[in-house]
């Protein structure tokens, strides 16, 4: 199979639309996107306690039936767990575009160094979970320094 295949829906959810065809770095897109919609989605950010979760869930489910159709166990077109990871990330920090950036910026660092824990949960957990799990861990790292950062200075 053609993977991903944009007119599959786990194939379009796991992608985000098919941002995760995007070059070089789909990860990178992904992530971009996610801070783009959040910026501009102010609104909603009360109610992130609430829709966090359900969007963890959610991007757990995409993945696992997405990578049933992959020849890959994390397949580089998956980005939906990128932004599983940002949103985390940025319940941390408040709505301000430097701040923002920084997030970014840390949580890219962490995705692709993959220091431990994430390296371990990279190479131990499969399917769904450990695909969206090493990223969650990316997000608490990211979210959790630069919220350290700005609370100290």
């Amino acid at each position: 199979m053609n993977f991903p295949n944009l007119k599959n829906p786990s194939h379009l959810l796991a992608t985000l639309f098919g941002v995760g065809k995007l070059r070089p770095g789909p990860g990178t897109w992904g992530s971009l996107v996610t801070v783009l919609i959040w910026y501009f989605l102010e609104s909603l950010h009360s109610l992130i306690f609430i829709l966090l979760p359900i969007f963890i869930l959610f991007s757990w489910i995409v993945c696992s039936k997405a990578i049933k159709d992959s020849d890959s166990e994390d397949h580089e077109s998956i980005v939906i767990d990128e932004a599983a990871g940002m949103l985390l990330a940025l319940t941390f920090v408040s709505h301000d575009a430097k701040t923002y950036l920084a997030v970014f910026l840390i949580f890219r660092l962490f995705d692709i160094l993959k220091p431990w824990p994430i390296s371990w949960v990279d190479e131990n957990l499969k399917g769904g979970f450990g695909i969206v799990l090493d990223d969650l861990i990316a997000g608490f790292f990211a979210g959790g320094i630069i919220y350290l950062i700005f609370f100290l200075l």
